[in-house]
């Protein structure tokens, strides 16, 4: 995971690659190592989907994608109650096309449950406030990304500031047209 969060923070492009890989090897590894843990398969999911957003958020590979999906599905099958991987499953959930498998009240419902079990959630957070924008819930979601950038200051998560400063600047931007 330390490569992922690494990754996120990076400033370029290629640095992020570079983490990325890494991670990905590391998760790999782990993975052989002990195909029982939840953990190695959820680090590994996560730096699968980071290649993956690198250029954006649009599904470059179908094989990457089913792939990284394969280990996310693995990680909650050995540990359901694994409140990252909830949390992503719904924030791909939301975003993903229903061809694709997404499903976004389903999403949105294990968003909240994870952020009601873990309220210091940013991520699940964003999510949700990204989901509920999209459905043209902007007040709910202006304050949930409010509650969000909060958190991640107040926690010093340095990996989510600044997607929350980015989110909340767009759904302002947002909320502003639809007045």
């Amino acid at each position: 995971m330390h490569e992922c969060a690494l990754g996120r923070l990076a400033d370029t492009r290629a640095e992020r690659i570079q983490h990325f890989a890494s991670g990905q090897a590391f998760g790999e590894q782990a993975v052989a190592a002990d195909d029982s843990s939840a953990d190695a398969h959820f680090a590994l999911f996560c730096n699968l989907g980071e290649q993956l957003r690198v250029d954006g958020e649009s599904l470059t590979s179908l094989f990457g994608f089913r792939r990284m999906m394969r280990e996310l599905n693995r990680t909650l099958e050995l540990a359901p109650d694994h409140l990252d991987a909830l949390s992503a499953k719904g924030t791909v959930l939301t975003r993903v096309p229903g061809f694709l498998g997404g499903d976004k009240e389903k999403g949105e419902s294990l968003l909240r449950h994870v952020i009601s079990r873990e309220p210091a959630a940013v991520n699940a957070r964003l999510s949700l406030a990204k989901s509920y924008c999209a459905g043209g819930r902007h007040e709910e979601a202006l304050a949930i990304a409010v509650k969000a950038l909060d958190l991640a200051q107040s926690l010093h998560r340095v990996d989510f500031i600044p997607e929350a400063q980015q989110v909340l600047s767009q759904l302002r931007s947002q909320s502003a047209k639809g007045n």
